[in-house]
């Protein structure tokens, strides 16, 4: 009863489907050369779409936490209810770089990328962006906005994750950006073996760091700018700055004067969250995704940012 399917059903005009997934898992490695690592897991997922009757509004929320008790149901299906009805019947607007609110999702799917390029062989080889001109990195040098650190931590209470990578590497805390500045890159076994380094192992999590302002307060600061609920179709354009390109989905908005003034319809982006995390204005507190495109386990905030790269239009709702 807790689901958005009641609601949806009571409503008449909403289609909803979705997963509550709840999880128990364990997981070992070993190896002939005496290498062991386990771990017991649990996870809680519930994601929901719902769909106008007459296919023009599509609303998407979702929450995930290694308890189950910890998931707002019934917040959730409202939120995915209210964001199909608001999003009904978009209107098109002209592409280009706006001030855009990005919903903890949204941030999640885009920033959480930037983990995959912490890597210090490619960094040190020259196909990073953390490679600096001349040859090294850039470890040390502001790369983002003071407010912003990503970390990742198995231990984390909102994270929980294995705490080992594929190789059976044990994993701690990692801060890769602490407060704006590049503090460390993670090492494989090879490539801390030929560098004289510890190797440390490919991260299981990913958090970026939050704020205090709110979601409302953002909206009411704007005088006119884009909601986005989250993204999808992510692909790498230009792996030296983390330029991507993909859409918007399940619930794009204009705002205009403090107020959500109407649904829009989606965009096509080009930026990097590189770019992005320069041009912060707000942030919000952290939470705990339901997942990503790139999957893992994600705590990040919502944001807002300035000249985001809106490029071109889409008609899928």
């Amino acid at each position: 009863a807790l689901t958005a399917l009641d609601p949806a059903r009571k409503a008449g005009d909403l289609t909803a489907a979705g997963y509550l997934v709840v999880n128990t898992s364990t997981n070992a490695l070993g190896n002939s050369s005496k290498l062991f690592a386990y771990h017991k897991s649990t996870n809680a997922n519930y994601t929901v779409t719902v769909r106008t009757s007459d296919g023009t509004g599509s609303g998407w929320a979702g929450a995930e936490h290694p308890d189950w008790r910890q998931l707002d149901i019934k917040g959730v299906s409202q939120r995915a209810i209210d964001k199909a009805r608001l999003s009904r019947n978009p209107v098109a607007i002209e592409p280009g770089r706006y001030t855009v609110i990005l919903e903890p999702q949204a941030v999640g799917d885009l920033v959480q990328l930037i983990g995959f390029y912490a890597d210090a062989r490619s960094s040190d080889e020259g196909r990073s962006p953390f490679t600096k001109t001349g040859g090294g990195n850039k470890i040390g040098e502001k790369i983002m906005d003071p407010r912003i650190s990503l970390i990742a931590d198995p231990f984390d209470p909102m994270i929980l994750s294995q705490p080992w990578d594929g190789d059976g590497l044990p994993l701690g805390k990692q801060v890769f950006v602490d407060h704006g500045t590049l503090k460390e890159l993670y090492y494989s076994r090879f490539w801390a073996k030929k560098m004289g380094k510890q190797p440390t192992g490919a991260p299981t999590s990913f958090i970026m760091t939050g704020g205090t302002t709110s979601l409302d307060e953002m909206i009411k600061s704007t005088q006119r700018g884009v909601l986005v609920t989250r993204l999808w179709y992510i692909r790498e354009v230009d792996p030296r700055t983390i330029l991507y390109t993909g859409l918007t989905r399940d619930g794009t908005f204009l705002i205009e004067n403090g107020k959500i003034s109407k649904a829009v319809k989606n965009f096509r982006f080009n930026d990097s969250p590189l770019f992005m995390l320069n041009n912060l204005e707000s942030i919000g507190p952290a939470v705990r995704l339901a997942g990503t495109e790139a999957g893992g386990a994600v705590v990040v905030p919502p944001i807002k940012v300035k000249d985001f790269n809106f490029t071109s239009l889409s008609d899928a709702v």
